[in-house]
């Protein structure tokens, strides 16, 4: 089908596909730099996973170091329509130094920063509180050894550091995303000094205030080797980040598999002025899962849009499967979240919100129904051409040929 002739069939429901394509054109996405090295960073550090992070699988073409990472992702790019981020963990420096991580400088990152700029995107940033030696008893920020803790508020301290400068060189808040794998394989006999432990430790580690970054908390429900309990759950994190007002990050593998993100973005931003997502396909636990277009990205993309909460969300990806080529990996993911933005942003929401105000469900039932029919792919295949993106038989032919020039790592 044409473009005009699907423009046709959403103005009859009185849709504008034009605004919805100029919205969707503005709407970042943060890709997340570790698909493309199955989490393994480049620092010469050893540890224990931490928190059951840990891709599966021995896809050839894992990028070994920044600057076959930095090639894949601007590949990744290209064939992703519209302008985005990078969101960069701390394991992921740049440098011939050897810092530990309480001695990591923003220096050590500055050949991102180039980079990014060079590119046109911005940046956003993570301290990296796993695969480290003082991780090993999945206890960080909430250990119960001084010296620890001291350690990783210094780490957190130094990435809140490096996250502002990353802002200030690319004229865009940086995002510092906190998340510790911190908690016990078998049930705790004293919860409450644990997490006391934690609030104490980000509230020394975040007590600074800081411009040109945002700073972001984030939950999980448990962690292989923490699966009786982790000490930052949601309730920790939402009560935090209320009472400090920072970002709530809510990942879609981070909660029991029956909870759905979708319904919780609602209730949390009227309490909250800004929202992080790490958007994810969980299947039966926090697998990370390269995302399909599936219900749950819809639902998601639909709150998010009937919501009014696009002004006030980051969205940012988090997968890892290295069985699939890793490019191909963010490419399809990041799409499918655009493909799921823009069939919300192509709905008729003051028609189906009449309805729903009137009390007249059926109304709402069969406009939800019919409206699955319309064309959304040919309207998605005009996004891509007027972005100069790849569809079709030409996309998997890209993507294949390129998965062969980096098969040989």
């Amino acid at each position: 089908m044409s473009y005009e002739s699907a423009k046709a069939q959403f103005a009859d429901w009185g849709v504008d596909t034009d605004a919805a394509i100029k919205v969707l054109k503005d709407i970042p996405i943060s890709i997340h730099c570790w698909q493309g090295d199955d989490v393994v960073g480049f620092e010469n550090q050893t540890g224990t996973s931490g928190g059951g992070i840990q891709a599966t699988g021995n896809h050839p073409g894992r990028a070994r170091n920044p600057d076959e990472l930095r090639a894949d992702l601007e590949f990744a790019y290209a064939k992703i329509p519209g302008s985005h981020r990078l969101n960069l963990h701390a394991m992921y420096m740049d440098t011939d130094d050897t810092p530990d991580r309480d001695e990591i400088e923003y220096r050590h990152f500055a050949p991102w920063v180039d980079w990014a700029r060079g590119i046109g995107i911005g940046l956003d940033f993570n301290p990296t509180f796993f695969a480290h030696k003082k991780a090993d008893d999945n206890l960080t920020l909430a250990h119960p050894d001084k010296g620890i803790r001291d350690f990783w508020i210094e780490h957190g301290k130094r990435t809140r550091d490096i996250a502002a400068q990353m802002g200030a060189a690319l004229g865009s808040p940086c995002i510092n995303n906190i998340w510790v794998p911190d908690g016990f394989k078998d049930l705790p006999i004293d919860r409450m000094a644990a997490r006391a432990r934690l609030e104490a430790s980000l509230d020394t580690m975040l007590a600074e205030a800081k411009s040109d970054m945002l700073d972001a908390v984030e939950s999980k429900l448990f962690g292989i080797g923490v699966e009786a309990c982790t000490v930052g759950s949601h309730e920790f994190y939402m009560g935090y980040a209320i009472r400090n007002k920072t970002l709530l990050c809510l990942d879609m593998g981070h909660f029991h598999p029956t909870e759905n993100i979708a319904d919780k973005l609602s209730a949390v931003a009227l309490s909250l002025d800004e929202l992080l997502l790490h958007v994810s396909r969980p299947m039966r636990w926090d697998s990370d899962h390269v995302i399909m277009l599936n219900d749950d990205i819809l639902a998601m993309a639909h709150e998010l849009v009937s919501g009014d909460l696009l002004g006030k969300t980051h969205i940012g990806l988090d997968f890892f499967d290295a069985t699939i080529s890793r490019t191909a990996a963010w490419v399809i993911g990041t799409r499918n979240m655009q493909k799921a933005l823009l069939q919300a942003l192509l709905k008729p929401w003051d028609r189906l919100r009449a309805a729903e105000d009137a009390l007249d469900f059926t109304s709402r039932f069969v406009v939800t129904e019919e409206l699955k029919d319309l064309p959304y792919g040919a309207v998605w295949s005009e996004f891509c051409a007027r972005n100069g993106a790849p569809t079709g038989t030409e996309l998997i032919t890209e993507l294949d040929t390129y998965q062969a020039t980096v098969a040989g790592r």
